[in-house]
């Protein structure tokens, strides 16, 4: 038997004592000690843990302990062994509380600590002293050295990413910099048309305004002749290479060109004739170098038509059918399907009191749409003009002409093509407007491109008002070896006249014309000139017929 049990009652059946209060306040009870028992001590006025002094209460153990029913064996206040009060409706967990056994001979009772005492004693009646916790408020000079190392730490990190965020800050901005460059070289090649399949309107100006010498054009007059009803129709297929665009240049028939002996004869009337010297006419008037005539005749243009598996025309009106010619009839609208018959049919028509331009664009329709549907292949392009089975002039063969329709037919079918009328008066000459946009725009006329060796081409504008005086002046020009261009009349009278030239080059050539029909030097001035040739003569009152 364990001599800390109580041989009298090993159950601990005797009754129990209130022997003192724990360190929280609580009664603690238990059997009354051997020796006399002591006042018990009042409860403490806040229930907060005491503090003891290692060497009063330290560890004491007392070899083997056993554990008693529903008693456990607690170590605390320096490992001192209690006894477990029992349940007086307090709550389980804090009921536990722990009580010394009783004193033995061996094993003298423990004192249980007073409560604590309350603020504001005298420290002499204190079993510790304030001096005992001093290391509490005194520095650490490791803590302080961790507290750097923190700061430390928290600034390189934040230095860290302050970098972090500037790279990025500067690879954006990079970025940016790097697309408007970007954008902006893609703006100026735009501009500059420089981006292929993609023209800018910087091309288009340069191309409007540049030198008519800079650029390459191939061109060739087409002469439509109706041999059933009679009748011709010109127009000029002009292929731009250096801009690489198309054009259709319409020419009326009125249209003034000099004939075999230098007289002014009509485009329509020297077609008619054989058109024997008409390109080189034509030359003369608009300043051009033409490459070739092609003479397509009526039947050649149906055949044509046909190779190319018909057309689409936004045709302006209905043409009826015509049984004596066997001319289909067409209808009217937007996208009307044509055959080889109805296409003839449609670009000859010409209504009754209609102006020959009308009927001038509709021949340009028919054209325009052949042009889109000629195949892109130069070769391919030569066997379909051979199919037709024409003659062609022995200047212009199969394979000249295939290649040219091939490459305007290129231009059509991305649209970059255009059909002009070109104006003129009823006396045949040229218009102003006609002169400016389309001789000097499209077909590049100039007295630069002039035919090498042909004699200085002199434009007249008669601002007299007198026929006689226009004839006298025109035959002293052609006496005197130059090539006439008329000019038609001015709009209105001129009391002095005028000489003009615009390259510095002509300058003596038109000194040269000034002495021939007896006008003073002082008339000869650089300016644009109203006629398209070298020299222009306004030929004012002033002038007497010698």
């Amino acid at each position: 038997m364990n001599d800390r049990q109580d041989p009298y009652d090993p159950y601990g059946t005797q009754e129990q004592q209130l022997i003192g209060y724990d360190a929280y306040g609580r009664p603690v009870y238990g059997q009354a000690p051997a020796y006399p028992a002591q006042p018990a001590p009042q409860a403490p006025q806040a229930p907060r843990a005491p503090q003891y002094d290692q060497q009063q209460y330290g560890y004491q153990g007392y070899g083997e302990q056993q554990y008693y029913p529903q008693q456990q064996v607690a170590q605390d206040y320096g490992r001192q062994d209690y006894q477990q009060a029992p349940d007086h409706g307090y709550d389980t967990q804090a009921s536990r509380q722990w009580i010394p056994q009783q004193a033995t001979a061996e094993r003298p009772a423990v004192q249980v600590p007073e409560p604590r005492r309350p603020e504001g004693e005298p420290e002499a009646g204190r079993d510790y002293r304030t001096e005992m916790f001093a290391f509490i408020d005194q520095p650490d000079e490791e803590s302080e050295d961790v507290i750097d190392w923190l700061k430390f730490t928290e600034s390189r990190t934040e230095r860290r990413e302050e970098a972090r965020r500037r790279g990025r800050n500067r690879v954006v901005a990079l970025i940016v910099v790097l697309a408007l460059f970007v954008v902006a070289g893609l703006g100026y090649l735009w501009y500059a048309g420089k981006l292929p399949f993609l023209d800018g309107p910087g091309e288009k100006k340069n191309a409007a305004t540049a030198d008519a010498g800079a650029q390459k054009r191939d061109m060739i007059v087409v002469h439509l002749h109706n041999t059933k009803k009679g009748g011709t129709a010109s127009a000029l297929l002009v292929d731009n290479v250096t801009t690489k665009q198309g054009a259709t240049v319409l020419l009326p028939n009125s249209l003034g060109v000099p004939g075999q002996d230098g007289s002014p004869t009509a485009l329509g009337k020297a077609v008619e004739a054989g058109g024997l010297g008409t390109r080189e006419a034509l030359d003369s008037v608009l300043g051009t170098h033409i490459g070739g005539t092609w003479r397509l005749d009526t039947p050649f243009l149906e055949n044509l038509v046909e190779l190319v598996g018909g057309i689409e025309v936004d045709t302006d009106t209905a043409v009826p059918a015509d049984d004596a010619a066997k001319a289909p009839a067409v209808g009217q609208g937007q996208k009307q399907s044509l055959s080889g018959p109805m296409a003839v049919a449609y670009a000859t028509y010409r209504a009754q009191g209609e102006p020959e331009a009308k009927q001038l664009e509709r021949m340009g329709k028919v054209l325009h749409a052949v042009l889109r549907k000629v195949p892109g292949d130069p070769k391919s392009a030569a066997v379909t003009v051979e199919s037709m089975g024409q003659i062609l002039d022995p200047a212009l063969n199969a394979q000249t002409l295939g290649g040219l329709l091939s490459r305007l037919g290129a231009h059509a079918k991305v649209g970059a093509y255009r059909t002009d009328v070109l104006a003129v008066k009823p006396d045949g000459t040229l218009t102003d407007d006609a002169n400016k946009k389309v001789v000097k725009e499209v077909l590049g006329g100039t007295v630069a491109e002039a035919q090498p060796g042909a004699a200085p081409r002199v434009g007249l504008k008669d601002a007299t008002g007198d026929d006689k005086t226009q004839v006298a002046a025109k035959a002293a020009l052609l006496n005197g070896g130059y090539t006439f261009v008329d000019g038609g009349r001015a709009d209105k009278p001129a009391a002095t006249s005028q000489i003009t030239y615009q390259d510095d080059a002509v300058r003596d050539r038109a000194i040269e014309v000034a002495k021939t029909l007896g006008l003073p030097e002082t008339v000869v001035k650089k300016a644009e000139n109203a006629v398209n040739a070298e020299v222009v003569v306004i030929l004012g009152k002033d002038y007497k017929p010698s």
